[in-house]
């Protein structure tokens, strides 16, 4: 056994963040306002290009957000990607409307253009949005898939949970769309333990998601409430560490690639082994290192990592094969579920050694 645990996505601290909590400590202002939500949220805006953001407490919840501004209900078509995780579903049966599943094309492993717009062009029901989720920090085909979502004049919202700073045509995955989200949970690529980040180019759907996010008060001396809302703000405490983590983002994400690239360097040969592609045009921040198996059991590369201490696991299982969607309406060709039967993460902290991830390769070519 290793003498440490290689994690899949470990946090990385270690720049301002106790200077910056320290602060806020020291101004009292530990509630979901004061100086870091605000920096933290400029921070986003300035390094993605997004004209406006708000801090909340989870990616789901600037998902049920945007969902709610675009007026969706119960009972609505919503298309989602079938290869995600379910953060990015739930928010779709929080307002009671049905997701549609639409699986992957193997270009990019996210969801197909093409698949997209052939369930619009054959539906009976027209859907109202599209939860788009840019997987382990890839971009989708976006270009592609915002054009069709304009054309059907669907909403478009990106799940970039996954993978800030990653880029299509220079521009952040997430600012194509009517919305975008970004996550900080403490696996991602940029961590505040938990939280998230709604953006938008459209103000009045910021300022709304504000309003639903603080119990839809209404602007009076005392607490009056026409709407009901949430208690979705981020805390001052976490956006200090945010503001933190964003100093060092562009570090993080060439971090990231290189491990990537040290897998490639040492499994890259094996003719089994086939890495999630990077579509022309497109920057991945490479969150997680993904790839599939031909003719080997990726359980037996998991149970084999884990004897020496080392976390993988499975790709996400497609959700058009979760018994909670057994029922639901779907356009699939077997592309997700033939990934998720054959593919695996490999462990991609940013504090990982190029000895960490050779281990790990030695490992996997032993099975």
């Amino acid at each position: 056994m290793t003498q440490k645990r290689i994690f899949l996505s470990a946090p990385n601290m270690g720049g301002n963040e106790l200077n910056y909590i320290k602060k806020v400590f020291e101004s009292n202002y530990i509630a979901p306002l004061g100086e870091y939500v605000n920096k933290f949220e400029d921070s986003i805006k300035e390094y993605t290009k997004s004209k406006n953001a708000l801090a909340v407490s989870s990616g789901t919840a600037a998902i049920h957000l945007a969902l709610r501004i675009l007026g969706i209900k119960e009972n609505d078509d919503i298309l989602a990607s079938s290869f995600t995780f379910i953060g990015s579903v739930n928010a779709i049966l929080y307002q009671g409307a049905n997701p549609v599943f639409i699986d992957s094309d193997k270009e990019s492993w996210n969801l197909s253009p093409k698949l997209l717009k052939e369930y619009l062009d054959t539906c009976d029901k027209k859907p109202k949005a599209l939860v788009l989720t840019h997987l382990y920090g890839q971009s989708a085909d976006i270009a592609k898939i915002a054009k069709i979502c304009k054309d059907y004049q669907v909403y478009l919202i990106e799940d970039a949970a996954e993978s800030l700073g990653a880029t299509f045509n220079n521009q952040h995955t997430g600012t194509f769309g009517d919305f975008g989200i970004y996550s900080f949970n403490g696996n991602k690529i940029l961590t505040t333990s938990g939280g998230g980040m709604l953006i938008s180019n459209n103000k009045e759907y910021i300022d709304k998601a504000m309003f639903y996010s603080t119990q839809a008060r209404e602007n009076e001396l005392y607490y009056e409430h026409h709407e009901y809302g949430y208690n979705y703000r981020m805390s001052n405490v976490l956006a200090a560490i945010g503001v933190a983590q964003m100093e060092v983002i562009e570090e993080r994400v060439l971090k990231k690639r290189e491990i990537f690239n040290w897998y490639k360097e040492f499994l890259g040969d094996i003719e089994e082994i086939n890495f999630m592609p990077e579509l022309d045009n497109s920057r991945g921040n490479r969150w997680l290192t993904t790839i599939t198996l031909e003719n080997r059991d990726y359980k037996n590369i998991i149970n084999a990592l884990e004897k020496i201490n080392v976390e993988s696991r499975p790709l996400w299982k497609p959700m058009h094969l979760q018994p909670l969607f057994k029922d639901a309406k779907k356009l699939i060709d077997g592309t997700s579920e033939d990934l998720f039967n054959k593919g695996l993460c490999l462990p991609s902290s940013t504090t990982m050694t190029r000895d960490d991830v050779k281990i790990i390769c030695e490992e996997i070519k032993k099975g």
